[in-house]
């Protein structure tokens, strides 16, 4: 682990460097919003950003992706993507998401498809400047970061701490130019900018405690706030589809007009959506939209904790942000289980 401090010009000159070794897809400004892009060049890049559009998961499990390309018969081949780039600006609560989706695709049938592109990843990270207007990580423990990542960025006065880690973060400070190491009083800046976001990143203040989200939800089958809710959902997937920790796809094959050739692709796909539990035959696991929406909830609070010891909702707020029937913040529904708990619950 080294630490090294930059001002503005030492910043600009490694990003063109960067941007000239391999591809770079850092934070742009889109009207008056932010999205991951790739940079052309280092003028682009804003670390000052409050929250991006998309997860920055997208170049790593991509909106639609190609699997393999088929002819008729048993003739097929395998297509992958392994191209080293580089993610420049993830916020530490997407980073959190990442490496949970790690996890996820690592176990049991590991994702050989989602790890060729994980393992081509370079990954820096930037400390929150802005707060976003629903951000809600200070509440759930991803309003930092210290390990995992290859760079940590943090503005500190009149530039930026660049840590770097293991063999990806050594290629990261070979890029520099005369860099210098952090001291002492720079690192204590560094702290306080650490708990300034563990304070600030908590637009909703979320008062059930974590770790007992899952013994919650297992009491909340039966709540009426389900139904509520679902009455004004219109099952359009919104929060799924910006959420940086939902991972389920759908596999489809798309045939050539001549049917002499086709590819099989998986695209993103979401629990709210109306046939998200189809199977074969027409029935459907959750035909109801307060299945579907309590489903979201109980994956976030409990079935993915079971999996991997993670609360699968890392605070980002897009959710909140996206549903124009403003019924998808996380916060509200469970401080609501937790303040009004269903009659059957209090009699347990």
């Amino acid at each position: 682990m080294s630490v090294y401090k930059l001002n503005m010009e030492q910043l600009r000159n490694w990003v063109g460097r960067l941007i000239a070794e391999r591809p770079v897809y850092g934070v742009r400004q889109k009207d008056e919003r932010f999205v991951f892009g790739r940079l052309k060049k280092p003028e682009e890049l804003r670390l000052d950003y409050d929250v991006t559009i998309l997860p920055p998961k997208k170049y790593i499990l991509p909106t639609r992706e190609n699997l393999l390309a088929y002819q008729p018969g048993e003739h097929y081949e395998s297509l992958w993507a392994d191209e080293p780039f580089v993610l420049l600006g993830v916020h530490p609560y997407d980073f959190v998401a990442i490496r949970q989706l790690d996890l996820l695709f690592e176990r049991e049938k590991p994702d050989e498809h989602y790890l060729r592109r994980r393992r081509a990843a370079t990954i820096i990270v930037a400390d929150v400047e802005r707060a976003s207007d629903n951000v809600f990580a200070g509440c759930v423990g991803t309003a930092v970061v210290k390990d995992a990542f290859d760079g940590l960025l943090t503005r500190v006065e009149d530039g930026y701490l660049l840590e770097v880690r293991g063999e990806k973060g050594e290629w990261l400070a070979s890029l520099l130019e005369s860099p210098s190491p952090a001291n002492a009083a720079e690192l204590s800046r560094r702290n306080d900018v650490w708990e300034n976001n563990r304070r600030r990143l908590r637009k909703h203040e979320l008062k059930v405690p974590p770790e007992q989200l899952g013994d919650l939800l297992r009491r909340s089958v039966d709540h009426p706030l389900w139904e509520e809710k679902a009455r004004l959902c219109y099952s359009c997937g919104s929060c799924n589809l910006v959420c940086p920790t939902c991972y389920c796809f759908d596999v489809r094959d798309e045939s050539d007009w001549s049917l002499d050739k086709g590819v099989r692709y998986r695209v993103w796909d979401g629990c709210l959506l109306e046939d998200f539990a189809m199977v074969a035959g027409g029935h459907n696991f959750r035909p109801t939209r307060a299945a579907r929406y309590r489903h979201r909830y109980y994956r976030k609070g409990l079935y993915v904790p079971e999996m991997i010891g993670e609360l699968a909702c890392v605070g980002c707020g897009r959710c909140i942000t996206a549903c124009t029937a403003g019924i998808a913040n996380p916060v509200e529904v469970y401080n609501r289980l937790q303040e009004e708990p269903h009659e059957d619950d209090a009699a347990e």
